[in-house]
């Protein structure tokens, strides 16, 4: 039985870390989070770099346990929810791509207004949800919360604990990550830093565009399912 509990474990551990890592890809936000972060103090991104990453654990761990339940007590459906995370996460990246260059007394200015207080204020809104972890995060999320479940209580309970680790190690990788996103790009110099900025934004904004379309593909579907009579 110990034997069974413990596969069950890393089972679950292995396909969370392995399903989440590629949705939430730490690296690819790490330069949104540095731009949108733009005249804080290193103490300030490594304060909000900690908060983040326990948004995104708890986030994807209520996903995961109830987020099924909590979609189908409001009547709402997945896609609606890919098609609303989407607007805004491409909206947030556009955003990002039409905005010019910080001039050196634009960037002090912005080191006057960038407290702790706002910080903490843009936390979730936008820098967990949706740059960090967006609408198909959570359906990923949802969809692998109904895949851990199990008969049988002991190995349910197996299963949880190895998706909860495997957010625990996640949620640490996007806060080493995000910490360390100002050395990172350091390296690359001013240049490569904006080069890098604009792509990651530009991909952002794709992702944005492509849940909006599965989203809007998926009640397509289901519309074209209801107007099209079925043999009796």
């Amino acid at each position: 039985m110990t034997v069974e509990l413990v596969t069950t474990l890393g089972k679950s551990f292995l396909f969370v870390l392995a399903t989440m890592i590629p949705i939430l890809n730490p690296a690819a936000s790490a330069p949104i989070f540095l731009s949108l972060t733009e005249g804080a103090s290193a103490r300030t991104r490594n304060a909000l770099a900690r908060r983040i990453a326990g948004n995104i654990f708890w986030l994807m761990a209520g996903s995961m346990l109830v987020g099924s339940y909590v979609l189908g007590f409001f009547g709402i459906s997945l896609p609606i929810v890919r098609v609303g995370g989407g607007l805004i996460l491409a909206a947030m990246a556009w955003r990002l791509l039409s905005a010019s260059p910080q001039m050196d007394d634009s960037r002090a200015a912005l080191v006057e207004s960038f407290t702790p207080e706002h910080a903490r204020r843009q936390a979730f809104y936008p820098l967990t949800f949706p740059v960090s972890c967006g609408p198909g995060s959570i359906s990923v999320a949802i969809t692998v919360g109904v895949a851990l479940y199990q008969e049988r209580v002991l190995l349910s309970l197996a299963s949880t604990s190895g998706a909860l680790l495997a957010l625990a190690l996640i949620a640490s990788l996007i806060y080493l990550a995000f910490a360390n996103a100002s050395r990172l790009l350091r390296l690359l110099g001013d240049s490569g830093a904006a080069v890098l900025l604009r792509l990651s934004a530009f991909i952002l904004l794709c992702l944005g565009v492509q849940i909006v379309w599965d989203g809007a593909s998926e009640l397509l579907g289901e519309l074209l399912q209801r107007a099209i009579p079925r043999d009796v």
